[in-house]
């Protein structure tokens, strides 16, 4: 995850935040000034992250984030309410990956930005691992090619991508993983993880 685009004053959303780590770095970036919302749809991660959070203040002396249950197809947010989101290979777990980004240009203000980590598909699955539910878990499985992911972003009405970095998978990187090592030959060249930046448009003077 690439936090060099959070300004200290920002207001950012993180989605999918489960335990808080990604939450707790922003709320550093962005200082007392600043605001940090983790959305989560379990309330076991939500309870950890609340935990989290109380160690957090008193470690740093921060109090400038919370925790709120919700799906991120359908967010627990106002209409252009955030200056950033943030997002860790969470999207991908969606079964409606429009509908993620579409709610994500809902809740951004004008000229807000996103910043998202997730995997994409370069070619498709071998047959027989598109169901395989440890692929699933891993992320792998549930990908879209990396065009309709990048497309399903501007249809949502944001300006055009910009990819900051890529790594493409290989099967050494499998080793000692006990989902992805028996299929890690197969994986080969498959999937990459993409980290992404668009923005949405500025507000247009009068309207």
């Amino acid at each position: 995850m690439t936090f060099s685009c959070l300004e200290p004053g920002d207001i950012v959303l993180d989605l999918g935040s489960g335990a808080g780590k990604d939450v707790f770095l922003a709320a550093r970036k962005v200082g007392a000034s600043g605001w940090v919302i983790g959305v989560d749809m379990t309330d076991e991660m939500l309870t950890l992250a609340r935990r989290n959070a109380e160690k957090f203040q008193d470690s740093t002396g921060l109090d400038n984030v919370e925790f709120r249950k919700g799906c991120i197809e359908d967010l627990p947010l106002e209409d252009a309410s955030v200056a950033i989101i943030i997002s860790n290979c969470v999207i991908n777990l969606s079964p409606d990956k429009a509908q993620v980004f579409r709610e994500a240009f809902r809740v951004l203000r004008p000229g807000g930005r996103m910043v998202v980590s997730d995997i994409v598909l370069d070619r498709p699955l071998p047959s027989g691992l598109q169901d395989h539910a440890g692929l699933y878990t891993a992320c792998i499985a549930g990908a879209l090619p990396r065009a309709k992911y990048l497309e399903a972003i501007l249809q949502a009405g944001f300006t055009q991508t910009r990819i900051l970095t890529e790594r493409g998978h290989q099967a050494g990187q499998a080793q000692g993983d006990p989902i992805t090592n028996e299929v890690a030959d197969s994986l080969e060249g498959v999937a990459a993880s993409i980290t992404v930046f668009t923005e949405k448009p500025p507000a247009m003077d009068g309207v």
